[in-house]
């Protein structure tokens, strides 16, 4: 007669299980970030709608543009090995760049103190903080050096 045990079961930790004090961090993160993005974006559409149909093109290029930094080393992509969720790595320093939200805020400052008229100009740089801070707020952030997201 052998004897059996039953086998002991542990608990896996749950997807949901984080460290202390991270997750409640992240939704306030990203709850300002969503903030400041329907900020840049009724901003954007007031600066279009005052001063013209050239402030609102730039407005959506400027909104659209930090992506086509995808395409940078496009040529590449059947030679490489990306895995889901991966960015060339060729095109992390062109993304990173253009996810940053100090490179716009600091064009839109400038907009502002130089003489003429850069009012379309700065409806861009609305549009483009609009998408930064979208971007924010969805999970997507900057990237490292590999091409994944980072933590």
């Amino acid at each position: 007669m052998s004897t059996t045990t039953a086998p002991t079961v542990t608990s896996a930790p749950s997807a949901t299980s984080t460290p202390t004090g991270s997750r409640p961090l992240t939704v306030i993160r990203r709850t300002a970030w969503l903030l400041g993005a329907l900020f840049w974006s009724a901003f954007t559409i007031v600066e279009a709608i005052n001063h013209g149909w050239l402030a609102g093109l730039l407005a959506v290029v400027f909104f659209i543009a930090p992506d086509l930094t995808f395409a940078v080393g496009a040529g590449e992509a059947g030679r490489l090995r990306l895995e889901k969720g991966q960015l060339q790595p060729k095109a992390v320093p062109f993304y990173n760049l253009a996810h940053r939200a100090l490179v716009p805020f600091a064009l839109a400052v400038v907009c502002t103190v130089l003489p003429g008229d850069w009012t379309p100009a700065f409806a861009g740089m609305c549009g483009w903080l609009a998408h930064i801070s979208y971007d924010r707020a969805f999970g997507y952030g900057l990237r490292t050096k590999e091409g994944f997201q980072r933590a």
